[in-house]
């Protein structure tokens, strides 16, 4: 009964973190408008969260051990609740960015202690089916999360996007307050380590600055991008050097020793990267060249999510049958490469169906590749490391996120100037068909009334809007192709997986 109760309640609390990781993303426009802030300055409500994130997961397993697990985990339910509440009071642009920081700093442990919790809860022979039952919120969080976004935002207003939270924070603080337990296996609070929290803080803040805030600042034509991504590296290098000298880390990276975790953690880096900036790109393709609604965007992600569900639980089974690991994730970049192969054939005629049937390639081939990896990292690893390597597995994905986002917008506009020079190359009047579709324009914007020299500027104008959307169909199609790659470059890691089939794949099945 302690079980049934429990685990839907903690897998809600990590679908309620990972959802607020995109839920806002649809809502930014409404919040600039409405709280008198440029578009710039409001995405660091974006900004600060994912800063948050990134800073605290890594330290979840020392503040569980420092705090108790059970204080720890109800009191960050409470502060992400309270400052959900905060965020959606707010009267000032900066005054909510400071509370999505705040925010972000509770919902750290929402997903890593969430997933620990989750794995105590089952028999080492029935691990992978907790590690599906975790995937679902790990997939589904960030892929609906424009969905809830988009219809709050379109049909109630943008503070409800962080209203929601409260009745779920207040029923899942309850629960745990009532059946939550200390973990079987607890360490002895250690030593604090805050020059491993200070450098962590500092490079991982740093480094996310950069990465969310570096293409709209061109880069490292801004000082500040400059002077940041110096400190991040050598924040993050200095962090590193420090952890593994001392006795005590805050952060145990000996834990990498681990080769299961560490081919686990690089996969789980890029399967962050494609869940996140699929999301990304997938909404802006769909409002910005088709002309849907936010509501309508979010509906096209919803198939894909659904039938993900049952992706993962099936995978669950195939492990716990002896299907090898390799296998599974092998597939599943395959069907990722399927979905971002597709994406990059669509045109601008492309309608609701051509859209979801590539984000069900895409939630298959995800969900597929996630219990295998999660199981992956975790296996080998002894019962007390556990926490810190989720923890750690869990920091890449949210990296693997934020790099992918990064590159991606980067690799956008960078092809956007090379499509739009090729396309406007090519705009000769002494070419036919340009001027025929020229005076065909002009001689429409006649027939409304226009007088000849409006009518011609009009045409003019018709046509630049058509090469903004044909160079950006092509610069979509572009990045959709470079996901692909990314994916197809990362298999050979399996190739090191499956030649240590014994110890480094079975383990995944076998130990849990």
């Amino acid at each position: 009964m302690k079980q049934a109760i429990l685990l839907p309640v903690v897998i809600l609390a990590a679908i309620m973190e990972l959802i607020d990781t995109s839920i806002v993303n649809v809502a930014i426009s409404h919040m600039s408008g409405n709280l008198g802030a440029t578009l710039e300055d409001t995405s660091w409500v974006i900004t600060s969260y994912a800063i948050a994130n990134v800073i605290i997961i890594p330290l979840t397993s020392f503040l569980s051990t420092k705090l108790g697990r059970r204080n720890y985990y109800i009191g960050s339910v409470i502060a992400f609740t309270f400052f959900s509440f905060m965020c959606g009071q707010a009267s000032g642009i900066w005054m909510l960015v400071a509370f999505r920081f705040l925010q972000g700093i509770g919902g750290g442990a929402l997903l890593s202690v969430s997933q620990v919790i989750v794995f105590e809860l089952f028999p080492k022979e029935k691990q992978n089916v907790a590690s599906a039952l975790f995937g679902i919120g790990v997939f589904v969080g960030p892929t609906i999360g424009p969905t809830l976004g988009g219809f709050i935002t379109e049909y109630y207003s943008w503070p409800w996007i962080f209203y929601i939270n409260i009745p779920i924070g207040i029923i899942v603080a309850f629960a745990c307050y009532v059946l939550l337990d200390e973990p079987p296996v607890k360490q002895a609070p250690k030593k604090i380590d805050w020059t491993g929290i200070l450098l962590l803080a500092i490079g991982i803040s740093a480094l996310q600055t950069v990465l969310e805030r570096g293409e709209t600042e061109d880069w490292f034509e801004t000082p500040y991008i400059t002077w940041l991504s110096v400190i991040a590296a050598f924040g993050i290098a200095l962090f590193i050097w420090w952890e593994l000298r001392i006795a005590h880390p805050v952060v145990n990276l000996r834990v990498l020793k681990s080769r299961n975790l560490s081919i686990a953690a690089v996969l789980t880096f890029v399967s962050g990267l494609g869940i996140f900036s699929s999301v990304f790109l997938t909404p802006v393709f769909a409002q910005r060249l088709l002309g849907f609604t936010p509501t309508q965007t979010g509906l096209l992600l919803l198939p894909g999510s659904l039938v993900a569900i049952g992706g993962l639980i099936i995978t669950a089974r195939l492990l716990q049958r002896g299907l090898s690991p390799v296998y599974l994730i092998t597939a599943g970049m395959f069907l990722f490469v399927l979905f971002t192969w597709q994406m990059s054939g669509l045109n601008l005629a492309a309608g609701a169906t051509d859209i979801s049937v590539p984000l069900i390639w895409r939630g298959v081939g995800l969900a597929v590749a996630t219990v295998p990896l999660t199981t992956l990292a975790v296996s080998g690893l002894a019962p007390g490391d556990i926490p810190q390597g989720a923890a750690l597995n869990n920091m890449m994905r949210q990296l693997g996120g934020s790099f992918g986002i990064a590159i991606i917008n980067t690799y956008v506009t960078n092809r956007n100037a090379v499509h739009r020079t090729d396309l406007v190359s090519n705009l000769n009047v002494n070419n036919p068909l340009v001027s025929n579709r020229l005076s065909g324009y002009t001689h429409y914007f006649l027939l409304k009334g226009a007088a000849a020299p409006e009518a011609h500027h009009k045409a003019l104008k018709l046509l630049d809007g058509i090469v903004v959307k044909q160079t950006t169909l092509l610069s979509f199609s572009d990045a959709f192709l470079l996901l692909g790659i990314i994916f197809l470059l990362t298999l050979p890691l399996l190739l090191i997986a499956s030649s240590r089939k014994k110890t480094a794949v079975k383990i995944a099945v076998m130990d849990h």
